[in-house]
Order: C-alpha cells, then sequence, then structure tokens
C-alpha cells in the first residue's frame, strides 16, 4: 500500500468537498493534527475509521486502500468480461445438454429397435436379426457410459488431454469410441455377473 498516494488521494477528497482539515477532523471525531498525518502519508487511518471516511466520501474501502477512484471504463470492461463469460458458459451448458441429449436418443432408439426385435423376430431368427439385436444392446451400453462421461465432465478432460497431445480427430474419435466400448463391455460383464442379465 502506497501511504503517499492514499494520503495525496485523501487529501484531493476532502478538497472536493470544500472541507478544512479541521472541520473533516470535528465530522470524524479526529484533531486536525490526524488529518494532516494521513494527508502528507506520514499514517493511515485506524481500521475502525475506514468505513467511515468511505462512507462519508462516498467511496470504496478498495478505492482508499488504493488511493484512487476505480474509472467507470474498468466498471464497464468489467461488466463486460463477465457478460462474455456468461455467454461462454450458456454455450457449454447448451453444448452439453445436446450431446447428453443425442446419446439419450441413441440408447433410447437402441431399445426401442430391440423391443421391435424381440416382439417380431425372436433369437436365432436370422444372422441379420441377431447381429442387429447385439449391435443394439451394446448401443444401450454405450450411450449410458457416454452421458455418464459427458454429465460429469470426464469426456472434456479426456477431450482436453487428447487436444494437448495435438493427436488428429479422427485418432481422439477413435480412442473415445474404444474406449466407451470398453466401458459398456465391463458394465455388461458386471452386470451379467452380479444380476445375470
Amino acid at each position: 500500500m502506497d501511504q503517499i498516494k492514499v494520503g495525496a488521494f485523501l487529501k484531493t477528497l476532502r478538497k472536493e468537498k470544500n472541507l478544512t482539515q479541521e472541520q473533516l477532523a470535528e465530522q470524524l471525531n479526529v484533531s486536525g493534527r490526524t488529518v494532516s498525518r494521513w494527508e502528507t502519508g506520514n499514517n493511515m487511518p485506524d481500521i475502525s475509521l475506514l468505513v467511515e471516511i468511505a462512507d462519508f466520501y462516498d467511496i470504496s474501502i478498495p478505492e482508499l486502500i488504493d488511493g484512487e477512484r476505480k474509472s467507470e471504463k474498468m466498471n464497464e470492461e468489467i461488466k463486460e468480461v463477465a457478460d462474455k463469460m456468461a455467454d461462454y458458459a450458456g454455450e457449454e451448458k447448451a453444448s452439453i445438454i445436446k450431446n447428453i441429449r443425442n446419446n439419450s436418443l441413441f440408447g433410447v432408439g437402441a431399445i426401442v429397435m430391440l423391443l421391435i426385435l424381440e416382439l417380431f423376430a425372436p433369437d436365432g431368427f436370422s444372422k441379420a436379426t441377431d447381429l442387429i439385436r447385439l449391435y443394439c444392446k451394446t448401443l444401450v451400453y454405450v450411450s449410458t457410459v457416454m452421458v455418464f462421461f459427458i454429465s460429469t465432465g470426464l469426456l472434456y478432460k479426456f477431450k482436453k488431454q487428447k487436444r494437448e497431445s495435438d493427436l488428429p480427430k479422427p485418432v481422439q474419435y477413435s480412442i473415445m469410441a474404444v474406449v466407451a466400448f470398453a466401458a459398456a463391455a465391463a458394465i455388461k460383464f458386471l452386470l451379467k455377473i452380479i444380476f445375470g442379465l
């Protein structure tokens, strides 16, 4: 903290109010000599007086301690940055919701397809229907795992690590698909062991 700067600021504020040091001292219930020491930078106001001084001059305590008013331009810039961050967060949230929705739709579509196959094409009906059934079952598990990865932020962390390693996008997507299928296979295996599904 620059005491000389704070002192000069206090002097400017007092002059803006057209007060003498004695008048200000009387207002704050201190001596004129105390005000003089503040303004020369020899002493700082007691902590107990900071709120009273800030209120009296209609400034914030950080402005008082910094020894300068914060400009309106700075406040506008801070507001603009905050607005941009809010927009970015909104776009990020919309992207996450879109990814969760798309993965959920794939899972629901796979479940619907499985139900249709169960009704109209029992096991062993044909090799093609058995392959479609296997694919749909796997898709249900994969979409569930992907929704988990997206909603917990793990997918974002994984993408960030891959971005830092400069892998081409097709390789990144292939790795993510392999991880999702491996996780789905592990879940399916655990469900089979635990519940016999």
